[in-house]
């Protein structure tokens, strides 16, 4: 059968993308293959009615709410392998061999993240070190932080994050990032600098306590936020055509649109920042709204 839409993808972009596609009477397939960017996150936040859900229960009430429209199927613990354009339609294989023919594709993978090369940086991500202070920053409100960025986005980020608490370090890991003007304004909020590279975290059970620097030289901290590279998990996009922004984000329009006729891009996918829960289900539907009235369309030409 020729779907009218195969979802790569079952994070909230696309779990809501298959919703409100079910709910228009698309048949839709959803592949999910279980490996998300959040996997060590313990709880979520920012979703209003979901405030600290844990990921595990966010997706099991997503796939119970979508399970009661017939028209759509989920593949779980399923990757896809490659997606052929095939004339009008694509042709999606997964890696068990399954082929599958779909009159549009919605790019819902979100991303792969790269953490700063610090040793025993994995040890405290997602215990006491995160990306995301939205996310986040009330939990670790007025503890003694740090901020590990080796990028322009350090300045940004101490912005923002001193909002959260004033006892702020900054880490550039070696790099210089900051000019004077902005060192200076750091300084007259009380919020230190710190070039030199990182040697290694210390702490115990995911809970940091200290940053220790090449020298020797170390400082007391309880937890922080670190800026990771970004990675499409995903390679159809590229390989399709797809356009991608400053961040690696696919391009799209208003309603998830990419620059390639009959593919779609929602979430992290092509929001890569702000990323959150709620976001990204936003784009998932507004995706699938886009996808339904170019189908519509379609049938009256």
């Amino acid at each position: 059968m020729l779907l009218d839409c195969a979802i790569v993808g079952g994070g909230p972009a696309g779990l809501n993308a298959a919703l409100v596609l079910g709910r228009a009477r698309r048949h839709v397939i959803l592949f999910d293959s279980n490996q998300p960017r959040n996997a060590v996150t313990r709880h979520s936040h920012g979703f209003i009615t979901r405030d600290g859900v844990k990921p595990g229960e966010f997706r099991s009430y997503a796939q119970q709410d979508i399970r009661r429209y017939p028209s759509v199927q989920i593949h779980n613990d399923t990757e896809v392998v490659s997606v052929e354009r095939m004339g009008h339609t694509f042709r999606l294989a997964t890696r068990t061999g399954e082929r599958f023919d779909a009159r549009t594709i919605l790019l819902a993978a979100g991303l792969r993240e790269v953490l700063p090369e610090v040793r025993g940086i994995h040890d405290y991500y997602g215990k006491s070190l995160f990306s995301c202070p939205y996310c986040d920053g009330w939990e670790l409100r007025d503890k003694p932080l740090v901020v590990i960025a080796e990028g322009p986005n350090l300045f940004l980020s101490a912005r923002i994050i001193w909002n959260w608490s004033r006892d702020l370090i900054l880490c550039s890991n070696g790099n210089r990032v900051l000019n004077p003007q902005q060192l200076h304004l750091l300084n007259s909020k009380g919020i230190g600098v710190m070039e030199q590279r990182i040697a290694r975290l210390e702490g115990n059970n995911g809970l940091m306590e200290r940053v220790v620097f090449e020298g020797g030289s170390s400082i007391a901290r309880s937890g922080g936020f670190v800026s990771p590279q970004w990675y499409q998990a995903a390679p159809f996009g590229a390989q399709l055509g797809c356009l991608t922004n400053s961040l690696n984000g696919f391009v799209t329009d208003s309603f998830g649109r990419t620059n390639v006729r009959g593919v779609y891009a929602a979430g992290d996918t092509s929001v890569v920042a702000p990323s959150q829960l709620i976001i990204a289900a936003a784009e998932g539907s507004r995706a699938a709204i886009g996808i339904n009235t170019d189908l519509s369309e379609e049938a009256f030409l």
